[in-house]
């Protein structure tokens, strides 16, 4: 978090002519939290294992994805966490998940993000991340994603050509350049220099970050069991876009959850319900 809060600083006094090395640094560091007692407890009670992943964009060389997995059952459910998260930030819900027989649940920690090392990320290291799981560990039947981790679960099974017995996206992140804006706007960078982000962003990946929009990216089979769990307040997530998505794809369950914001949906026993139900009815 130092390094973050440096970055802000930064940038907001230089406002008028923003670095553009700066305004990366900002994008795509992602900032780590340590962990908490209970999830200290909860990582020494897992199978743990690495991964490798390819960093195409930022360093073009192999990278490696620290795993946890929790029990030994045939089912295989898979969690991806959001930007600036961590495998055990679905700390109750694995511990919910742990009493389904016949269950092993899998996460890991993206490229950059809790224990695993990279100086930064982005949306593409977590669906490699996912795919690297599916190809060299186990092939999930239920994958179960938050914020940026449910845009790269499509991503990575699209990919993948893959259809899982259960797909959940919790508060997943729709548009990933009006995401980009609104970080940009938090810092007070200016209209102006926001484009010279995006034209960069276009030449380092090399597609606008408009591409990623989940409205015109999805292309899943609609007979796939799709479960969409959303705060309509939620403004990291807002729901005028998850609103265009579902009304786009109707096949794609979806339940409001009042008040419970972007980041504490993860702790709601509403949505943790839910959730374990349609585990459960896995056949």
């Amino acid at each position: 978090m130092k390094r973050l809060k440096q970055l802000i600083t930064d940038l907001k006094l230089s406002q008028d002519a923003p670095d553009a090395a700066l305004m990366r640094e900002f994008i795509f560091y992602s900032p780590k939290m340590p962990l908490r007692l209970h999830q200290e407890q909860l990582i020494a009670e897992s199978k743990q294992f690495s991964l490798p992943v390819f960093d195409t964009y930022f360093t073009n060389s192999e990278l490696s994805i620290n795993c946890f997995s929790w029990g030994n059952g045939k089912k295989k459910v898979l969690l991806t966490h959001g930007w600036a998260s961590k495998a055990p930030d679905f700390y109750e819900l694995i511990v919910e998940l742990r009493k389904i027989e016949d269950l092993e649940i899998i996460a890991f920690d993206a490229p950059g993000n809790g224990s695993s090392i990279s100086e930064f990320s982005n949306l593409m290291l977590y669906a490699d991340s996912v795919k690297a799981i599916a190809l060299n560990y186990a092939q999930p039947d239920a994958l179960i994603g938050h914020s940026l981790g449910g845009m790269a679960n499509v991503i990575a099974i699209q990919e993948l050509g893959i259809t899982p017995g259960l797909l959940i996206s919790i508060a997943p992140l729709i548009r990933l350049k009006e995401n980009f804006e609104q970080s940009l706007d938090s810092v007070s960078i200016g209209a102006k220099h926001q484009d010279i982000f995006f034209e960069n962003f276009t030449k380092e990946f090399p597609v606008s970050a408009s591409h990623f929009n989940l409205t015109e990216l999805y292309q899943l089979n609609p007979g796939i069991d799709h479960f969409l769990a959303f705060d309509p307040a939620d403004h990291i997530s807002p729901y005028p876009f998850l609103k265009e998505f579902l009304n786009k794809y109707p096949a794609i369950s979806s339940k409001s959850y009042e008040e419970v914001g972007h980041y504490k949906i993860l702790k709601s026993a509403d949505v943790i319900g839910d959730i374990i139900e349609k585990v459960q009815a896995l056949s």
